[in-house]
């Protein structure tokens, strides 16, 4: 039997789904193909409105050994597993003549556990062992929670949180949840038969496809133990996001907080002197973050030197003592042991690698109004961890719809440890990129425009001119704005001082769900939404209700952060631009997301208007220009409004 054609097979997936086939997403498949047959690596970017899931799904499931698609967020890996994936199998099942399975996997955590909900989750010391359910007072929110998970568990199917829906909030989750470290296994657990997420392994052990996201892949990559299955060819989708989540991954924190819960739970399980040792070690690192102040400490002081060395020492006697001991009188004594010796091996692990000092390693404190100081560790960089985890014994394809920054794909590959393309050597991952463009035709749908006129933002203080920009260009569009704000102080501003200058609804991030604002800004095109990181990336609002983004400012990083300023320092100490390699860069993927957000079909029409001159009169401006869509670009005000109102005026004819 003759094998069938990759062109043959697209075309029935796309006719599948009712999509329109693209030259772009024909090159992107024909691309992955490629790839996957040789063995070898490639990064995509291909423009929203290509199709791109199924530019990759198609070649992945004609392959036939088993592939991992790991995404970033929560709503791709939906519209995978409960759409394109469910579609394209029946479109190709007659041509393939096999019928390839899919699954979902995410970490433990993500699964309700039976053990934790018939048995109760082992509480702190003073609150001794109850019931959650039925402390919780049934009126208040968390007893209204878990009583709906109590019910929801009979029900579902996969356990899995996001099948939850309302959802709840992460206190009421914890109550019925286990990371991986705190799980009895399945061999000791008595609900082990029934587990939820080892059902979850268990199904993705047998499919073709495992649908998973970003944290996973990372966990999956440096704990060393694996988690997902084993499989020939990983596809990373939203692939622009992949080193800040596993730079979130390898983070490690310690707060009085978290040590005092650590105490609480091992106390009961290891005699008095052990017990002890490790609550004065507590006691002391407590006293030395109370005088925290926030901001990176390139040498551990001398006071947290002691007390982190005090806490590393009592955690190892604690994780020894309660290794070697068995109190029968302790109620569900091995999961009380688990749940101990998972937070106590969490303080030992941290309070280890931060006195052990690696020059790869970046620590500092953070506070915060309401839950006082926090520590933190996290890696300078992680492109070697990915060299050497991600390329190895698999072909990885990387796409995302902004993966060239500045013109080039080089920036996003030496962040994920590759050379620039088409260097060889010795333990270098050879790669090839690819833009495969976009369906739309961003010079006759889109103008960027930049308010030149603007004074130049500062650190501090309200920004008069900009308001009274962004006034008169949510009046020319009549409504239909998203503003994309650098920080949520910002967002707030422009909403107090915007609702009482403008006839039109603001809505503001924060007051309500991401998913009920998006919905009640989609609905009502006069309508404004104002917010912060999430938006920039978030929001797929096509139509006339989406004809204005604006963004406040160039998003560079802020001159405060830690580890991106660490990170910029460390370019410059190795005789590279440090701003253009980090903060530039960091601005230039969030401007092309936000961007990303204006045209997103083919009849979209609208502005992008950035309210910082810079992106006219800086050197980097051009950079910056260079990674967003290629928009008809002008910094005349006057022509911008006339081209607002007149969007705006063929909208209302059309009756939107």
């Amino acid at each position: 039997m003759t094998k069938p054609s990759l062109p043959d097979l697209l075309h029935a997936a796309v006719s599948a789904v009712g999509g329109t086939e693209r030259p772009g997403q024909v090159a992107m498949a024909e691309a992955v193909a490629e790839a996957i047959d040789d063995n070898s690596h490639r990064l995509i970017q291909a423009g929203t409105g290509t199709g791109k899931s199924l530019g990759y799904l198609v070649p992945a499931l004609a392959h036939g050994e088993r592939v991992v698609v790991a995404t970033a967020t929560l709503a791709l890996q939906r519209q995978l597993v409960e759409r394109d994936l469910p579609r394209t199998v029946d479109a190709l099942h007659p041509q393939l003549r096999r019928r390839p399975q899919f699954a979902m996997l995410k970490g433990r955590s993500n699964y309700l556990c039976l053990h934790r909900l018939h048995e109760g989750a082992p509480q702190d010391e003073e609150d001794g062992l109850f019931d959650q359910f039925e402390a919780a007072a049934p009126t208040s929110k968390l007893g209204q929670d878990l009583l709906r998970l109590r019910d929801w568990a009979d029900e579902t199917e996969t356990g899995d949180r996001d099948d939850l829906t309302p959802g709840v909030s992460d206190k009421a989750w914890s109550q019925i949840s286990v990371s991986s470290r705190e799980c009895l296994g399945a061999t000791k657990c008595a609900y082990g038969a029934e587990c939820f997420a080892e059902a979850a392994r268990e199904r993705a052990k047998l499919a073709d496809v495992v649908v998973t996201n970003h944290a996973l892949l990372a966990i999956d990559a440096i704990e060393g133990a694996p988690v997902l299955p084993q499989h020939e060819v990983l596809i990373v989708d939203e692939a622009h996001e992949l080193v800040s989540r596993v730079t979130g991954v390898a983070t490690g924190e310690l707060t009085p907080g978290q040590v005092n819960r650590a105490v609480k739970r091992s106390a009961k399980l290891v005699d008095e002197k052990v017990a002890d040792a490790l609550q004065t070690a507590s006691e002391s690192f407590e006293r030395v973050m109370e005088l925290a102040l926030p901001g990176r400490l390139e040498q551990i002081p001398e006071d947290l030197g002691y007390a982190l060395m005090s806490l590393r020492d009592a955690a190892r006697n604690v994780i020894s003592a309660i290794g070697a001991t068995r109190d029968k009188s302790v109620h569900d004594e091995d999961a009380v042991r688990k749940q101990a010796l998972a937070a106590v091996e969490n303080i030992h692990t941290v309070a280890e690698r931060i006195t052990n000092g690696s020059e790869y390693d970046v620590v500092w404190y953070e506070r915060h109004d309401r839950f006082g100081a926090t520590l933190r560790v996290a890696p300078l960089s992680v492109s070697g961890l990915l060299r050497e985890k991600l390329f190895e014994d698999r072909s990885v394809v990387l796409t995302s719809a902004t993966l060239k920054i500045g013109g080039d794909f080089n920036g996003v590959a030496a962040s994920l440890g590759l050379s620039p393309e088409g260097v060889e050597g010795d333990d270098v991952p050879l790669w090839k990129g690819l833009d495969v463009g976009s369906p739309f035709d961003y010079p006759k749908q889109g103008i960027l425009y930049v308010a030149k006129h603007l004074a130049t933002p500062g650190r501090e203080g309200t920004r008069g001119d900009m308001m009274d920009e962004l006034a008169e260009l949510i009046e020319a569009a009549g409504g239909r704005t998203l503003g994309l704000f650098s920080s949520m102080r910002g967002a707030k501003a422009a909403a107090e001082e915007l609702r009482g200058r403008l006839d039109n609804p603001i809505l503001l991030q924060g007051e309500e769900t991401l998913g009920e604002l998006i919905k009640n800004f989609a609905a009502d095109p006069k309508t404004c939404l104002f917010g912060t990181l999430s938006l920039w990336q978030g929001v797929d609002v096509p139509g006339p209700s989406c004809q204005l983004v604006v963004m406040d400012r160039i998003p560079f990083p802020r001159p405060d952060d830690p580890l991106m300023s660490a990170r910029q320092k460390s370019v410059e100490e190795h005789g590279g631009n440090g701003f253009m390699a980090v903060a530039a860069t960091h601005a230039a993927l969030l401007m092309a997301q936000g961007a990303g957000r204006l045209v997103r079909a083919s009849g979209d029409r609208g502005v992008v208007a950035v309210l910082d001159p810079r992106l006219a009169t800086a050197r980097y401006g051009s950079f910056l220009r260079a990674t967003l869509p290629d928009f008809w670009y002008t910094t005349d005000r006057n022509q911008v409004r006339r081209s607002l109102a007149a969007i705006d005026a063929m909208a209302k004819a059309d009756g939107k």
